[in-house]
């Protein structure tokens, strides 16, 4: 087992989690640098998004510990771990599609404040998050459908304003959920231009099933199967593995 250091940016140690009788994450570890780039892939019902939702905050454990940057966060609340510098994305858009591009990022940033923000007030109180939203919108390629409500952009565009909200936080690490699912090639070309493009100092860990545009991405791969840690290491020598290719890649 990796030992506990705050070198490290996430250390996950012996997680656990069942539902029933179901075990979704089985004597988990993993331990990720910062600034790395590490892709999390298997085959459906693997765990990966369970592991992420307990890794955020979203779920809680059944035992084990997770700690960011030295710190044990295993039963903090999800606004506590961003004030560590955790963000995320999901699997399925998480957007108030009535409202504007703007005030979407904007809320995702009103849970930074290091006062408790007042839900009467209007957004328009808080100009300087209202600013960063849109440096951010600007940064995503969507600052002119800044005032738009998302109902009316495209599909690849929420995504892109979903990865706007994650990355206004500021993130030292980031959780990417599939930020490539039900995307047109040109809309993948453009995220992963994004993606490439996050500061170094931020670790980014992805779930992504479009395996040629994740492993572009990627340093080092974990193989999750039915919970457990199958392979885990550098990319090319986790893709090499024969247990990749039997549990994942089909040959």
């Amino acid at each position: 087992m990796t030992p506990l250091t705050s070198d490290y940016a996430l250390e996950i140690v012996d997680l656990n989690k069942a539902f029933g009788g179901l075990k979704v994450t089985q004597s988990v570890s993993l331990a990720i640098r910062r600034g790395e780039r590490r892709l999390i892939i298997g085959p459906n019902g693997a765990g990966k998004t369970t592991l992420f939702n307990q890794i955020s905050g979203d779920m809680r454990p059944n035992s084990g510990q997770i700690r960011l940057f030295g710190t044990d966060v295993t039963t903090f609340a999800p606004y506590k771990r961003a004030h560590l510098g955790l963000s995320r994305t999901y699997q399925i858009i998480t957007l108030f599609t009535g409202d504007t591009l703007e005030h979407n990022v904007t809320l995702g940033l009103l849970g930074l404040l290091p006062s408790r923000w007042q839900m009467w007030r209007p957004l328009s109180f808080y100009g300087d998050l209202a600013g960063e939203a849109r440096r951010t919108l600007d940064t995503v390629g969507l600052l002119h459908l800044a005032n738009h409500p998302v109902s009316e952009i495209a599909y690849g565009e929420k995504r892109r304003v979903e990865l706007a909200m994650a990355l206004a936080q500021k993130p030292r690490v980031l959780l990417l959920d599939e930020p490539l699912a039900g995307l047109s090639n040109t809309e993948r070309s453009t995220v992963k231009s994004l993606i490439a493009s996050i500061p170094r100092e931020t670790a980014v860990i992805m779930i992504e099933h479009d395996m040629d545009t994740a492993l572009d991405l990627a340093e080092t791969v974990t193989l999750l199967n039915y919970g457990r840690v199958i392979v885990d290491g550098e990319r090319d020598v986790v893709i090499a593995d024969e247990r990749t290719r039997e549990v994942y890649l089909g040959s």
